[in-house]
């Protein structure tokens, strides 16, 4: 696997006071692969450069007993997918794909999914992202600038265990550009290849852009008046991550 190249994350977290900032900054230091954190008690920003998954310092943050929301990430182009199954279950948000360009030709998923079956899953960009009849109309393993059925396509991402326990994730990294996925869908299965099926253990989402570092500093909507912090518990209880 190729090592990425440290990029920035910027995430919303509330802070009261310096006790605050020592325990959300001791705790992201105490990560492999972190190289600077600045955390800001006016602004309740934590900015962080490394080379590590945006998923693993939201989970240090939260073991300090704070809640933490991605902002931005990436200064050369971001992404992320819900991803979803639709079979008919109470509950069909089952994951979060982050994409992050990290060089001019090189990209990071970091993909967490939980309410699985245990077992091996594989992710993959797909041609199109059409999700109307979920994986089943995603099409085929995107090719890219692949040619000829021996040169593996540029779509195929990779492979991860999920547990018993019905969660797994991963920290990919692939030698593509962010604008070459907004518009597809990426679909994790049990099928490594081939057309997906909409069972309960296939998830799918719509790749679409999200913020840079900097470029979404929101934190009352505009449309409903609620705080970021209000917008993710009503999140979390439909299920997101």
């Amino acid at each position: 696997m190729t090592q990425p190249e440290p990029f920035e994350t910027l995430f919303a977290v509330p802070l009261k006071c310096e006790s605050c900032v020592q325990a959300v900054s001791g705790s992201l230091h105490e990560l492999p692969g972190i190289i600077n954190v600045d955390v800001k008690l006016k602004e309740q920003l934590v900015q962080i450069s490394g080379t590590i998954a945006p998923s693993e310092i939201v989970r240090a943050i939260q073991s300090t007993g704070r809640t933490a929301i991605l902002r931005g990430s990436g200064k050369q182009g971001a992404a992320v997918s819900i991803l979803e199954t639709h079979a008919k279950v109470a509950n069909p948000v089952r994951g979060l794909a982050r994409m992050i360009q990290v060089s001019p030709k090189l990209s990071i998923v970091d993909l967490s999914v939980y309410g699985c079956s245990p077992g091996r899953y594989y992710a993959s960009v797909r041609e199109n992202g059409d999700i109307s009849q979920g994986a089943a109309s995603t099409g085929a393993v995107w090719r890219g600038t692949a040619t000829g059925e021996k040169e593996e396509p540029r779509g195929r991402f990779g492979e991860f265990e999920v547990d018993e326990s019905g969660a797994g994730s991963v920290f990919l990294t692939r030698p593509v550009e962010i604008w070459e996925l907004i518009g597809r869908s990426l679909v994790v299965s049990k099928k490594e290849s081939g057309f997906a099926t909409n069972d309960p253990d296939t998830l799918c989402g719509v790749i679409a852009r999200s913020a840079g570092v900097w470029e979404n500093e929101k934190t009352v909507c505009a449309c409903s008046g609620k705080t970021i912090w209000e917008e993710r518990t009503e999140q979390v209880n439909k299920g997101m991550i």
